[in-house]
């Protein structure tokens, strides 16, 4: 725990204007981001008395091991950048939302030259319009459904699309009249567009327009006596007042508004928001967020103002923004999200009338959320503590392992060694920080020489990192990073520290904490008694004393310590026990896909793959011309060169990567004479075809 103290700055350092400052743990990773007006009056009330501060603010000052600051021009200003830093850096005690599930939206993709009506989840796109958020999907089917009576607009996918195109039949909706099949030129793509238009403008809220016409078009059709028009359009009518009948008018005026009501205890806090758009609630969605800060309602509001409009422009920004209480100061706020929407935003609290019954209700859904939400966890919570508790215990830790990582080794029959490096923190995996690796300092199976080789490699990163922010001295250790890669005790040196991810690249002083640079409390490997000194032995070498060890092997579920001759045997109904397996469990799934991945990419190799400059699409030109890798083996220059888009060079190159891969001599089966087809598969000692079967028939299992 470090004294504030240590690292307060001196008097007259800190400018007296507007800014935003960072707090720092003593692992350089950014913990906490606040903006202020006068960042001298700010930061001076986090050096007071730690006696007189909220307890929240406490265990962030004492954990805390340095703080800096950057100095803007306005308020807004630092809205913007305080949002932006959060987004970047995930500091752990800054609030942040959390949105309970994945909301789907129903998107018109007015990007496409066909505009297409789905169900879309996830990060917003570029030249989509969506509407929403809804509670289910099947709500969005339901709606669209019925639209798609008066709106026929393509719903179909890119596959089907294309398949209708070149077929030259329109699949079931559009001979049912609920597409108009523009896959087969029944309709322009101009003519397309537009009816997305118009679903896109009833969706708006511009309903009575379209209701109006049909009304119209439906009596014209009656007084000439064209009957069963008249009745198809009384249905698209009907469909279309129900479609508005699922979605009841609360505001009377045809407001465009978003109203978020805020429940909170001395704990937690739960966020909820209702999208009105044309007087009728268009969307819903929630948050729960842990109050890891001393905070107030109007900041609260505040932090939900950046989640929900930090990244949306135009329209997505309503004119009319209905709030619990307000952000103080609120000109900023308020000048932000008019920046946001390019036009004039009102937000304020409502009085009376309409909307403030509306938000009464959205304050009753965002108390019944918050009451869901602790039913729901906390059992959770109780069990996740006792399970760090019982492993603290059990290990004879000095505190409860906060951060565990587990690592395990997966190959098959010795080929493609792969080790995983999972975590998991407060109990729970934090799947952004997992690693894969290869194995590459030797060749064979080896476990016990794998874990080494992985762990490593992993804590030389650690002391790598301490050594660039100065946190390691002369002198500590016998391993430190000045040895980078090379030999150590004779072995060869371990390079090429290769993962599917940048977590080798050390980043200067950058505060995120997705990297190697952060220790756990315990690390705990797949494996017995070898596998365990093999890691307990990486980090003796490595100087690195205060990061416990542990392994648990699959066969008994026992517990495995360094040096100790007998196991540590949890009961079986033990919650540590039951964390460590989750742990090692997950250990091997991340493990298992990689080596998979692995093997599956390798299987899929080809002599074509050696040539530089050689893409998918040539390569799949190549064998379609001739046919298979046999005959374009046998083929001439001047015949590659028929293929669009192979030269003579090119054509050069490939004929050389082939005759370098070309069997010596061709397979003979011995007791016929026959020549044997040596592709695909490949051939027995006794001349019989073997052929390729599943990696696990042919070479054994993983493990």
């Amino acid at each position: 725990m470090a004294d504030p103290s240590s690292y307060r700055p001196k008097p007259g350092e800190i400018p007296d204007s507007p800014g935003v400052y960072r707090f720092r743990d003593e692992h350089r990773r950014v913990i906490y981001v606040g903006k202020a007006k006068s960042l001298r009056q700010r930061l001076a009330n986090y050096f007071q008395d730690l006696a007189g501060l909220h307890p929240r603010t406490r265990s962030m000052v004492t954990t805390a091991a340095s703080v800096e600051w950057t100095v803007v021009s306005t308020e807004v200003e630092a809205l913007q950048l305080e949002y932006s830093w959060i987004k970047e850096y995930d500091p752990r005690f800054n609030v942040k939302y959390r949105d309970d599930k994945s909301y789907p939206y129903l998107a018109v993709t007015m990007n496409e030259e066909f505009p297409r009506v789905q169900v879309m989840r996830g990060h917003k796109k570029k030249g989509v319009r969506y509407f929403g958020p809804y509670a289910h999907a099947w709500a969005i089917r339901d709606t669209v459904d019925l639209l798609l009576r008066v709106f026929p607009v393509r719903t179909c996918s890119a596959g089907v699309f294309k398949n209708a195109a070149r077929t030259g039949r329109p699949c079931l909706l559009g001979y049912i009249g609920k597409c108009s099949a523009p896959c087969v030129d029944r309709v322009s793509a101009e003519e397309h567009r537009e009816l997305a238009e118009e679903f896109c403008d009833f969706m708006t809220g511009r309903t009575n327009t379209y209701i109006r016409r049909l009304e119209k078009q439906m009596g014209e059709a009656a007084e000439e006596m064209e009957y069963e028009r008249a009745a198809r359009l009384r249905d698209d009518v009907g469909a279309l007042k129900k479609a508005m009948e699922k979605n009841a008018v609360v505001l009377a005026d045809a407001t465009d508004a978003d109203l978020i009501a805020v429940a909170e205890d001395e704990l937690e806090a739960a966020v909820q928001i209702f999208h009105v758009r044309g007087g009728r609630v268009r969307g819903q969605r929630g948050w729960v967020t842990d109050k890891v800060e001393e905070i107030t309602t109007g900041a609260l509001v505040e932090h939900a103002l950046q989640q929900l409009y930090g990244e949306e422009t135009g329209d997505a920004v309503p004119k009319e923004v209905l709030v619990p209480a307000l952000p103080d100061p609120v000109e900023p706020v308020q000048e932000w999200l008019t920046g946001r929407r390019g036009s004039n935003v009102s937000l304020r609290i409502p009085q009376r009338g309409d909307k403030k019954a509306l938000m009464e209700t959205v304050q009753r859904n965002a108390q019944q959320a918050l009451v869901l939400h602790k039913t729901k966890r906390a059992s959770d919570l109780t069990t996740r503590s006792r399970a760090l508790e019982e492993i603290s215990d059990a290990l004879d830790l000095d505190s409860a392992p906060l951060r565990i990582e587990c690592y395990d080794i997966s190959h098959l029959q010795g080929d493609d060694v792969v080790a995983s490096m999972v975590v998991f923190e407060d109990g729970l995996a934090r799947k952004s920080e997992y690693r894969r690796f290869q194995i590459k300092g030797f060749a064979g199976q080896d476990d016990v020489r794998s874990m080494h080789e992985v762990i490593t490699r992993r804590f030389r990163r650690y002391l790598a990192e301490k050594e660039k922010t100065g946190e390691w001295t002369d002198g500590e250790g016998t391993g430190s990073a000045e040895n980078g890669d090379g030999a150590e005790n004779g072995e060869s040196p371990l390079t090429n520290a290769d993962t599917l991810t940048s977590a080798d690249t050390l980043t200067e002083d950058d505060g995120r904490p997705k990297k190697f640079a952060y220790p756990p409390q315990l690390v705990v490997v797949d494996g017995g008694a070898p596998q365990v000194a093999a890691a307990r032995r990486a980090l003796d070498e490595l100087g690195i004393d205060d990061i416990a060890v542990c392994g648990l092997a699959k066969r008994l579920e026992e517990v495995w310590l360094p040096g100790d001759d007998d196991p540590v045997v949890l009961p079986r109904t033990s919650e540590g026990l039951y964390l460590l397996q989750r742990v090692r469990d997950e250990a091997h799934r991340f493990a298992i896909s990689y080596q998979r991945t692995k093997r599956s990419k390798r299987f899929r190799s080809s002599p074509l793959d050696d040539v530089p400059g050689l893409g998918d699409t040539r390569k799949q030109a190549l064998l379609k011309h001739f046919g298979s890798l046999k005959k374009l083996r046998s083929a001439t220059i001047d015949q590659m060169c028929e293929v669009p888009g192979i030269g003579r060079k090119t054509a050069e190159t490939i004929a050389v990567a082939l005759a370098r891969s070309a069997p010596a001599a061709p397979a003979i089966n011995t007791a016929t004479g026959e020549i044997m087809e040596e592709e695909p598969g490949t051939m027995g000692s006794s001349g019989e075809p073997v052929t390729m079967g599943a990696p696990d028939e042919r070479r054994g299992q993983e493990t």
